[in-house]
């Protein structure tokens, strides 16, 4: 009788520490679902800015990256103003549609997948909730930039083609799938895939880990845990400097591969295009092409896109906070 009182008392208790156990159970997931969701609305955000930013500019890099033609801050300069006189304000921004479709997934993915990477290799490293140390963190920023080029590949291919050809040519981004599968093949849609990834490494990579790198130094030094606007701009500026001048001619020779079916050429290797790029045009006039533009571009983009990001994730865990968001 006694044992099965007991008996009884111990199922009770059992009974009672189970929903308990479950409840915190689907409350850490609820907070894990709702943090996931807030990196990728941040991540979407923050690329959609900063890409919509320096379009005009992006687009004439594109443009000379293609070409033989030899790129100067000048001759950058005549074709952005001879592209407004013959087309208008608006046509500096074509392509940027394509740009949208692709950079809002691709920019969502990778800061999302960044944060969780990083939460994985902090608790496999044992720093859950610290900052990395540096090789786990260039592996997070390597790790999320490769998942996002991966998942949107095509989407970079239609971008690339528009920026490069006149309107007549593909009337939007539905056209160009349409066109390229009809008369390239759909393989066409992952020509310069390699290159992509070769180059998204050493990109994401030290574009995270510069960017990481430098507000862990800031907190140090200067007692803050939170960096200011302007200051999140600058180390995003410094990221975007480092990260693409590693990868800058890897970004030239998926271009060119991008683009062969409307320039005439056939680039099909990265080592034949890369020989065939430094036979006519040299190794800095031919692969650094429009690498100065990027010094300009580039750490404006991923300034803007870092301090976005950012700013934005806070703004939402506030929101929450405050009950605005449940």
């Amino acid at each position: 009788m006694g044992n099965g009182v007991q008996e009884r008392q111990a199922a009770l208790t059992q009974g009672e520490v189970l929903p308990r156990h479950s409840s915190s159970q689907s409350e850490q997931g609820f907070k894990q679902g709702r943090s996931v969701l807030n990196s990728l609305l941040s991540g979407a955000f923050a690329g959609a800015v900063a890409k919509t930013a320096v379009a005009p500019l992006d687009r004439t890099k594109i443009i000379f990256q293609v070409s033989s033609a030899r790129f100067s801050a000048k001759e950058a300069y005549r074709l952005i103003y001879h592209t407004y006189l013959k087309d208008g304000f608006f046509s500096l921004w074509r392509g940027n549609s394509a740009t949208m479709v692709r950079v809002i997934p691709y920019a969502a993915i990778q800061f999302c997948a960044h944060e969780q990477y990083k939460r994985l290799l902090g608790g496999y490293y044992g720093f859950q909730g610290k900052a990395l140390p540096p090789v786990p963190r260039l592996l997070a920023g390597s790790l999320a930039g490769t998942t996002a080029a991966m998942l949107t590949y095509p989407l970079d291919m239609v971008r690339a083609r528009m920026a490069v050809t006149p309107k007549e040519m593909y009337s939007n981004i539905m056209h160009v799938f349409v066109r390229i599968s009809r008369e390239e093949g759909l393989k066409t849609m992952y020509r310069g895939f390699t290159p992509t990834i070769l180059g998204v490494v050493p990109y994401a990579g030290l574009s995270f880990f510069t960017y990481e790198t430098l507000k862990k130094l800031h907190a140090e030094h200067s007692g803050r845990s939170q960096p200011y606007s302007y200051e999140r701009l600058a180390f995003g500026a410094c990221a975007g400097l480092i990260g693409q001048s590693a990868s800058y001619p890897l970004d030239v020779v998926r271009r060119r591969m991008q683009t062969a079916g409307v320039t005439g050429h056939t680039y099909s290797t990265i080592g034949g295009t890369m020989r065939e790029i430094v036979s006519e045009e040299g190794i800095v006039r031919g692969l650094y092409k429009g690498l100065s533009m990027n010094w300009v571009k580039g750490p404006i983009a991923v300034g803007i896109s870092f301090m976005t990001f950012d700013i934005t994730q806070i703004m939402l865990r506030k929101m929450q906070q405050l009950g605005y968001m449940r």
